[in-house]
């Protein structure tokens, strides 16, 4: 696929990777939606893309609620005249052990049901929701090459104190894998991209030795620059033999 042929939506689009994602598109070319919930956030990037060589629009989105999804869908394809690419970005943390002891009362802590339940509506029903709609979309519009691409996470292979999000992540990359050979006969690729730390306001509001620790782990020692996520986004876009696979993008970390 030509970037510049581009109709994409990016959920989360407002802020970190998924802002990116959204005006590196529209620098190249590409006509973006995204979706969010943070109002303020997504008029700053509908500013920031006036000079742009493509366009941005922006739609609230919960991503986690059906009825929201349809209509994110159902406006990005009226509003862009057409629709054929798709990125799952929308994301959150609700991060602890599952279960934690107190070592001076013993008392048990256990990762709360509404923690789980808020990142897998978020990071997996989400993307399940959005890739339901839009590739009901691609086949009642005859559209003839369309692209999904999720943003799963390093934590796909589990990592401490991310039960939920590890959970949501590996799904996603399962889901990519069965969405690949499902859509193919209909002209719609998925692919994933599985990141690492990544420079973005999450990570930036750590504190310094917390930081440091954590790229003990990375070879690279170092955070990727949003933009280094893009170039696999991008590859995926284009590469019209790419489907149901996932490439890692994380420094040569191992969790």
């Amino acid at each position: 696929m030509d970037i510049k042929d581009l109709k994409i939506i990016v959920t989360g689009g407002a802020s970190g990777m998924g802002r990116c994602f959204a005006t590196e598109l529209a620098k190249a070319g590409a006509t973006v939606a995204i979706g969010d919930l943070d109002e303020a956030k997504m008029a700053e990037v509908v500013d920031e893309s006036k000079d742009m060589a493509g366009d941005i629009h922006a739609f609230s989105c919960n991503v986690a609620d059906e009825d929201s999804v349809i209509a994110l869908i159902n406006n990005a394809h009226e509003t862009m005249g057409g629709l054929n690419g798709l990125i799952n970005n929308a994301g959150i943390f609700r991060d602890g052990l599952l279960v934690k002891q107190d070592r001076e009362t013993g008392k048990i802590k256990r990762m709360s049901l509404k923690n789980w339940n808020a990142v897998i509506a978020v990071d997996l029903t989400g993307p399940f929701l959005c890739t339901r709609e839009f590739a009901a979309k691609m086949i009642e519009t005859k559209t003839p090459s369309s692209c999904v691409v999720n943003i799963s996470s390093v934590a796909r292979h589990g990592n401490r104190g991310q039960t939920n999000y590890s959970a949501a992540k590996a799904g996603l990359v399962a889901d990519t894998k069965l969405w690949g050979i499902e859509l193919a006969r209909h002209g719609i690729r998925c692919g994933a991209v599985a990141p690492g730390f990544v420079d973005t306001p999450i990570l930036q509001g750590m504190r310094p030795e917390v930081l440091e620790g954590m790229l003990k782990a990375v070879p690279l020692r170092r955070v990727a620059a949003p933009t280094e996520i893009y170039q696999a986004v991008r590859f995926i876009l284009e590469c019209d033999y790419f489907t149901g696979r996932c490439i890692d993008i994380d420094g040569g970390m191992t969790v």
